[in-house]
């Protein structure tokens, strides 16, 4: 069903109502028979877009409710989620930054509500992976990852005055077992090398001050090696991988 304003050769063409057969309904402006403009559009299923269409497909700037309470709004093209956009989970947690072709894509920030921490930097195809630093209420890791893992050199910084440098192991598989089933998915582990003070973080790495410096700063040797012991566990955890439904444990 239409109600709306048709051109001369009688296609919806200026604003219109339309009911759908499958029970979704539009109201917006059209040009030459197909969506175009500004307009709303609710789904039967609860869901509902309102933004900016071009021959039929959400393309423009647009906010999309779902139907399981969760938001997008930002940037469309080709009816996919393209360019810059913030969506809100419906666990609470956001995701702000770029995308492409529907996926986080580029430099974003995912914010945990749960437990306040926040994941800025890379992504790819939806995955976290790039430069990036993980913040969380009284540490942070600086580092890269990798299909959604941390991997190589980084560093946890403390907020009591301190760095733990070290790098991410990735486990080696047993290879006599490769060509009967997939390889299982296993955690990097956290191999801690050195704690010093603070250091500058440049974007072309950085070099450490040896130890017999960091001595002379924020921690003694045995206040070191007691905090290496008691961040090494919770550490691993803090920078574990997570998806858009998982939240980060808590570092208390």
């Amino acid at each position: 069903e239409y109600e709306g304003d048709r051109n001369a050769e009688g296609e919806r063409h200026g604003h219109g109502k339309a009911r759908l057969p499958n029970g979704d309904t539009y109201e917006g402006e059209y040009e030459h028979g197909l969506r175009s403009g500004q307009g709303t559009y609710r789904f039967k299923n609860g869901a509902r877009y309102i933004g900016e269409y071009l021959q039929n497909k959400k393309h423009g700037k647009g906010t999309f409710f779902y139907p399981d309470g969760s938001k997008y709004e930002g940037d469309w093209m080709n009816d996919q989620r393209h360019g810059y956009g913030e969506y809100t989970y419906a666990n609470g947690d956001t995701y702000t930054g770029e995308w492409f072709n529907h996926n986080r894509h580029g430099q974003g920030t995912y914010v945990y509500k749960e437990t306040g921490s926040k994941y800025v930097g890379g992504w790819v195809h939806g995955s976290q992976e790039g430069e990036m630093e993980l913040i969380h209420l009284s540490h942070r890791f600086k580092g890269k990852f990798l299909n959604g893992n941390p991997v190589g050199p980084g560093k946890y910084v403390f907020d009591i005055g301190c760095e733990q440098h070290g790098e991410y192991i990735q486990s080696e598989q047993d290879k006599g077992e490769e060509d009967e089933e997939p390889p299982l998915l296993v955690e990097p582990k956290w191999k801690p090398s050195q704690i010093t003070k603070l250091t500058l973080w440049t974007p072309h790495g950085e070099n450490p001050p040896s130890l017999g410096e960091a001595s002379l700063g924020a921690v003694t040797t045995a206040e070191a090696m007691e905090e290496k012991e008691d961040s090494e566990a919770v550490e691993e955890k803090a920078a574990a991988p997570v998806d858009e439904e998982e939240k980060i444990p808590s570092t208390e």
